[in-house]
């Protein structure tokens, strides 16, 4: 057998068992390529035209097969089984303790979206909900200059952000706290970057089993998803400095956003998945609406 008939035969498969995919690749070809190139210890960016006449013996046939199977019964994201995922080209380790990393953030990170909202006075960036410290690491990365704090209140999932800030040797520059919601952060913030749990209950019922083999901390926000977003925007003022934004992850529940904060003044961000699932918000414009 060769390598592409290995790929295929796995895809093959995924598809007919109706995985349900997400966590880093969306399609059953995609996911197929990702489990057989990391079993058999390949970069997962290798040109698979040019390795897809390699032979593979019976023995890798097995293993490969064997993941597969795991994948299919126990429904657990491959990030899961792989412990890597992947964000904006950059590697992060993973396992069950925190949310597989996805975040849109990362996209408005890499490509400079928020930076005309940004200055030189830019030195204090809050990630909260931190999970595995994804967005912690890329804003370190990202701007040199500042001081990131990456801030969850589930300890399991901060366990694993050390993990990544240490494998990308940002120990100097990354604090890690524990805090539910604001409580434990005085700030002041010049950003704060949220990806909060905002998934509303009807979606959470009908989550296929790969999302929630994941923390429901990570993920349920509530009859209307903004049980979380409401303390925050209570909170968020006075642990901003004069001229900060926060950025914010809504996801799917816009309608859920414009119901609860209707004379609220925002600017959404433009990403792969639209333009109303992120969006940005001065620490004025939180004020006003407070009042």
């Amino acid at each position: 057998m060769h390598l592409h008939e290995l790929i295929a035969q796995a895809a093959k498969r995924l598809d007919q068992a109706q995985v349900s995919f997400g966590h880093g690749t969306q399609s059953a070809f995609d996911e197929a390529v990702w489990l057989v190139l990391w079993r058999l210890g390949l970069p997962l960016d290798t040109d698979l035209d040019e390795v897809a006449e390699e032979a593979v013996t019976p023995e890798q046939q097995a293993t490969c097969a064997a993941l597969i199977d795991e994948r299919i019964t126990s429904r657990k994201p491959a990030a899961y089984l792989t412990r890597e995922a992947w964000l904006q080209g950059v590697s992060f380790y993973i396992d069950e303790r925190s949310i597989v990393p996805r975040s849109l953030i990362a996209e408005v990170l890499a490509d400079g979206t928020i930076d005309a909202w940004l200055s030189d006075q830019t030195k204090q960036v809050l990630d909260l909900c931190t999970g595995n410290g994804s967005l912690a690491v890329l804003a370190a990365l990202a701007w040199p200059e500042v001081q990131v704090t990456g801030a969850d209140i589930s300890d399991d999932a901060l366990a694993v952000a050390a993990i990544n800030v240490e494998r990308h040797e940002l120990q100097e520059r990354v604090t890690l706290v524990h805090s539910d919601g604001l409580s434990d952060l005085p700030g002041p913030f010049d950003l704060i970057l949220c990806n909060p749990p905002y998934v509303c209950q009807a979606s959470m019922d009908a989550l296929p089993a790969e999302y929630r083999a994941e923390p429901e901390l990570a993920l349920a926000g509530g009859t209307d998803g903004m049980d979380f977003v409401r303390q925050l925007f209570k909170d968020a003022p006075a642990r901003m400095s004069e001229d900060a934004v926060l950025v914010l992850e809504i996801g799917n529940e816009v309608a859920h956003f414009i119901a609860a904060f209707p004379n609220l003044e925002v600017a959404w961000l433009d990403t792969s998945a639209g333009d109303d699932q992120v969006l940005l918000i001065t620490r004025e414009a939180l004020l006003q609406s407070s009042t």
